[in-house]
């Protein structure tokens, strides 16, 4: 790998945007409301890689431009945001892959964080039973065991082509030279350096002096860098079996967590079928349990491919109704009947059959919402939302999305010291105590209560979508409990709706999700008329700011289907923005520092 990266081109073409934004004037005609044109997505067709730092993006790309494959890209990509994007990016936490190879098998690698041997399931509540506050997000016990560098060896030895040596040296050069912060790298730390500063190892590295990092200063992580490099010399033994996990070991039992050296040492990744469903001509690959994404997502496509959302209108108010009435009964089972497949039973083929899904939908009034307290036992859940999402897509046709996490910003705000590697509170997605609601308010049964050696059931869902055979689409978010109806909503927007993959990710977005009863709404969502025919239906509504970084990429064509005017007729594709063009790559708006990044 050289050392210099080749920066993305970004090329003017001035009649094809005349041509976009007058389409998109048409398709504002038939919403219910007008936003500005998105840009166009990001053209190329020897690789395409989407991510939410774009000195990752570039890393990914690179190593296509070398010869690896997309699981080579993903890799480096994956040790890349550990150092450029330390506020979820990890080598400390843990996440999912899913995998569409060329020849068209697909499969999934599960190397989410898993429950230390010690933990019980009161693990954070007191001797009255009652839920200590704070615990299971900012102390030591809250750490569960990481998966990353298992999981991305894993993927590299089973379907990559090159030498961990050559896809982890961009990231350890990265570590020890450092980088310039960007503004949309020191906006998190303004809003972080507080709790990192409580932690010395943490406060040495991000929160210097106690003084929040700002635009222009350079992030140099030389712990880090050492530890990297030891991992690219030794594998992952040296993580699990070495110098790496004996130091975080170390930290835990300093700090009073429960950590040991056979938690580490008994780590192992999963390789699993993924979940799998049809919707409206496409087939949808995505996440299985321990996470609930997958699930979920083809559920609600299940009961959603008997309403025609397309001749309904984006958020409409009829739309909106089918989406919110078929999320509430998805997050019934969600929250209730799924968990880790090796502790509990999951009824996979019941919540994925048509025919359960026909039977919740005729349980929908085409007018009125249902009560939720109507539709399932109250249960919790607490989830982190701050994940990160990255899509790569090679020139042969493999496909990888990956969503990996620390749980929120920073995990738990705590660096092992000397290994420079910020660790999770992955604890926290676990049923503290069945019937109290989490900080985001998701409710949740006992099948997530905490056991030893167990996952926490997750939300996140990197999804790849196929057609006559195809990669059509690779899509996938963090956000928490909130990545199922980002991903969704992202797929209903290219599917049913025309949007090419910029304009489906950059579209506003809703949320549901059974308990609380209430319809969360980002800027802009519906319009008021449609908002004021939904609260007369009986729907409450609560206005937030913008939340998610979804990243996708598309494959053919910009859009995956035709734009569809309100009499019903297709409108033709436009040519795609750049001749030769295959695949385009949309980085999310709403995080400020990602690219999708093309290999020509």
């Amino acid at each position: 790998m050289h050392d210099s990266l080749t920066p993305p081109t970004i090329s003017q073409r001035p009649l094809q945007r005349l041509a976009r934004f007058a389409l998109a004037a048409l398709l504002s005609l038939a919403t219910t409301t007008v936003h500005a044109a998105s840009p166009e997505p990001v053209a190329g067709s020897g690789g395409m890689v989407v991510s939410a730092h774009h000195l990752a993006s570039a890393i990914g790309a690179e190593v296509l431009r070398k010869g690896g494959n997309a699981v080579d890209a993903a890799v480096a990509v994956g040790y890349a945001l550990a150092v450029v994007y330390p506020q979820a990016g990890n080598i400390g936490g843990g996440g999912f892959m899913t995998l569409r190879l060329a020849d068209g098998r697909t499969t999934f690698l599960d190397f989410r964080e898993k429950a230390p041997l010690a933990a019980t399931a009161g693990l954070f509540q007191d001797a009255e039973g009652r839920v200590i506050p704070g615990l299971s997000t900012d102390s030591w016990k809250a750490v569960a065991v990481p998966g990353t560098v298992l999981g991305l060896e894993t993927a590299r030895l089973r379907y990559g082509t090159l030498s961990r040596k050559a896809l982890m040296a961009p990231s350890i050069r990265l570590a020890r030279k450092g980088f310039v912060l960007g503004q949309g790298d020191a906006g998190v730390f303004a809003g972080e350096t507080q709790a990192l500063a409580k932690d010395p190892a943490a406060r040495a590295i991000f929160a210097p002096e106690g003084r929040a990092l700002t635009k222009g200063d350079r992030l140099v992580q030389a712990d880090l860098a050492r530890t990297l490099s030891l991992i690219s010399s030794k594998g992952p033994d040296a993580f699990y079996k070495g110098p790496i996990g004996a130091a975080i070991v170390q930290a835990s039992t300093l700090g009073g967590g429960i950590l040991t050296a056979e938690d580490f040492a008994r780590y192992s990744v999963r390789e699993l079928k993924p979940v799998e469903c049809d919707y409206r001509g496409f087939h949808v690959i995505s996440a299985p349990p321990p996470s609930s994404g997958g699930v979920a997502i083809c559920q609600t496509l299940n009961i959603l491919s008997g309403y025609d959302l397309s001749a309904a209108g984006f958020h409409s108010a009829q739309e909106i109704h089918y989406l919110v009435e078929a999320l509430r009964r998805t997050y019934v089972d969600r929250n209730n009947r799924l968990g880790d497949p090796d502790f509990v039973a999951n009824p996979l083929t019941e919540l994925l059959d048509p025919a359960y899904a026909a039977k919740l939908r005729a349980g929908i009034d085409p007018e009125r919402p249902t009560p939720s307290t109507e539709l399932g036992p109250a249960a919790t859940v607490r989830e982190g939302t701050n994940t990160t999402q990255y899509d790569v897509v090679d020139g042969a046709g493999n496909a990888v999305s990956v969503t990996y996490t620390l749980n929120d910003w920073f995990g738990a705000h705590r660096v092992a010291a000397g290994t420079g590697i910020v660790v999770n509170n992955e604890m926290d997605d676990f049923t503290a105590k069945p019937g109290n609601p989490n900080m985001y308010g998701l409710v949740e049964g006992s099948n997530n209560a905490i056991a030893p050696g167990k996952t926490p059931l997750s939300s996140m869902s990197p999804t790849i979508l196929t057609k006559d055979g195809k990669v059509a689409m690779v899509i996938g978010s963090p956000g928490g409990s909130r990545i199922i109806t980002i991903t969704l909503q992202a797929i209903i927007n290219a599917v049913d709706h025309g949007m090419d993959i910029q304009e489906a990710i950059d579209a506003p977005r809703i949320h549901h999700q059974w308990l609380p009863d209430t319809v969360y709404l980002e800027p802009y969502a519906l319009s008021a008329d449609t908002r004021r025919l939904l609260e007369a239906r009986g729907y409450r509504f609560s206005d937030q700011g913008q939340w998610g970084i979804a990243e996708g990429i598309t494959v053919g064509s910009p859009r995956i289907a035709p734009v569809k005017r309100s009499t019903g007729n297709a409108l033709s594709v436009s040519a795609p923005p750049l001749a030769g063009a295959t695949l385009f790559g949309a980085h999310d708006p709403r995080g400020g520092a990602g690219l999708a990044v093309a290999v020509q």
